[in-house]
């Protein structure tokens, strides 16, 4: 059975916060001590400038969801950016510019069960459709030779480096900052490519604010 992947609401979202963040930490094996701070981050997220949120859904029930918005030198996020672009002798004019007109991709989660479906790779096409914005960013944990789910789908759909092996403050792990031009190619991700789960997007905890 193929999922139905739809745009939420402002309203919807909002509501199904929690609902939602569950997925969120069963797809990142996170702490269930964080749900209540994190549903209050991703209610706030709703309200920034350009949010937009699909879900993919199996009989009325949700299996993966991913939302964004627009980037804005006022979010920590882009402050964070930036900072990590100083410390490589950045930023170049291109990245500069790559600042001013971007689409944040904030999160992409999928339920352990339903991973490998194509869902993560549906999300984002939806997600990113029909965004006016010039390229789309977003991070995810670095792993060993980028094998898992999430880098696979990110690479597939065209996304290259911006930053590698970034500390957002705040959390130790090291990220990949990766960034692809809007409109995807039509050619990229081609069936049967790996979707993100376990390794999905998420800069890490309740220390993500905008």
């Amino acid at each position: 059975m193929s999922p139905t992947i739809r745009r939420l609401s402002t309203p919807e979202f909002t509501v199904n916060a929690p609902t939602l963040v569950d997925i969120y930490i069963r797809a990142m094996n996170y702490d269930p001590a964080i749900r209540d701070a994190r549903i209050g981050v991703w209610r706030r997220n709703a309200l920034n400038p350009g949010f937009t949120a699909v879900c993919a859904t199996f009989d009325d029930a949700v299996a993966g969801i991913a939302y964004g918005f627009t980037g804005s030198p006022d979010h920590w996020w882009q402050r964070q950016l930036r900072r990590g672009l100083r410390e490589h002798g950045g930023p170049t004019p291109d990245q500069v510019d790559l600042l001013h007109d971007y689409f944040e991709v904030a999160e992409v989660h999928v339920l352990p069960s339903h991973q490998g479906r194509g869902i993560g790779r549906s999300m984002m096409r939806e997600l990113l459709g029909s965004i006016p914005a010039s390229a789309a960013i977003l991070s995810t944990p670095e792993v060993a030779h980028e094998d898992n789910y999430a880098f696979g789908l990110y690479r597939s759909l065209g996304f290259g480096d911006l930053l590698r092996h970034f500390r957002f403050d705040g959390d130790q792990r090291e990220f990949a900052v990766l960034t692809a031009p809007l409109p995807l190619p039509l050619a990229a991700g081609a069936p049967g490519s790996p979707n993100p789960g376990s390794g999905g997007h998420s800069v890490g905890g309740a220390d993500r604010a905008s």
